[in-house]
């Protein structure tokens, strides 16, 4: 049985190729798989490995960053769903596509109160993540972006939000890093109640019994898992379609035609 930790923390950081060939050894070690990204504003990645070796990685991070634990959620798998470790040095742990300062984001709130807040009819709640991780699962009532990439939200928010800044404002995303930068972004814009679920969608799957869930299908994962249901064990009825790179019912496969989604099997020329 293998752990798998998706974890980030947002934080200043220097001497990143330092830090890089330092924490990949110290993993290596541990027998952890998967990818840490390392910036000037903080980490963001998915590892999995035996428990001893994910939580001894993580006490590490804790002490190199000066904290108590990154934001971590966890999930367990019979396979490893990463072959090799890979510790990358990135300009953003997530690129937003504007400038913004991540550790001035709005306020966390936990899974019952995010159920509170969500009850709150002025609450607009918005989903932070791509248009193919919402198609497969979303909290009832959020508003869809539909973007493709983490930088076109900023776009968006321009033109949907509304004038008053006093508006409650709720985000979220599968771990808490993208609705955490996002809570940055508005309250660099002046919005004052803005809010977003701690430890994402996964935390949230952890915690909430599933007969007082808001929760509506399964959660888009990136890794070999492609989903989890609300158990958080993997979705097994999804699979990626090697034409559009999304998550795909796998009776929705067009198999004789090389595992791809209808939709990309009926726009090939006949």
């Amino acid at each position: 049985m293998f752990t798998i930790a998706t974890l980030y923390h947002f934080t200043a950081l220097e001497n990143l190729p330092a830090l890089q060939l330092r924490w990949k050894k110290y993993m290596a070690q541990q027998h952890v798989t998967g990818t840490l990204l390392v910036a000037p504003e903080g980490i963001n990645g998915t590892l999995a490995g035996p428990e001893v070796g994910i939580h001894n990685t993580l006490a590490m991070l804790a002490k190199e960053l000066g904290i108590a634990t990154p934001n971590t959620k966890f999930s367990r798998s019979d396979v490893n769903p990463f072959p090799k470790l890979k510790v990358r040095l990135k300009r953003e742990t997530i690129p937003l596509g504007v400038a913004v300062n991540p550790t001035q984001a709005g306020t966390y709130v936990n899974s019952q109160q995010w159920n509170e807040l969500m009850a709150n009819p002025a609450t607009i709640t918005i989903d932070t993540r791509n248009d193919y991780e919402v198609k497969i699962g979303q909290f009832k009532g959020a508003k869809n972006p539909q973007t493709r990439t983490f930088k076109q939200l900023p776009a968006w928010l321009a033109k949907n939000l509304p004038q008053d800044k006093s508006t409650p404002i709720a985000m979220y995303c599968t771990g808490g890093i993208r609705c955490e930068k996002s809570t940055a972004y508005l309250k660099q814009q002046g919005y004052q109640n803005v809010y977003h679920l701690q430890g994402g969608i996964l935390k949230y799957l952890e915690e909430m019994p599933q007969h007082n869930s808001l929760w509506q299908g399964d959660c888009y994962v990136f890794d070999d898992r492609v989903a989890v249901t609300h158990s958080l064990a993997p979705a097994a009825h999804y699979q990626i379609c090697k034409s559009c790179n999304t998550p795909v019912n796998a009776a929705d496969f067009k198999r004789q035609q090389g595992n791809i989604c209808s939709a990309c099997a009926a726009a090939q020329p006949a």
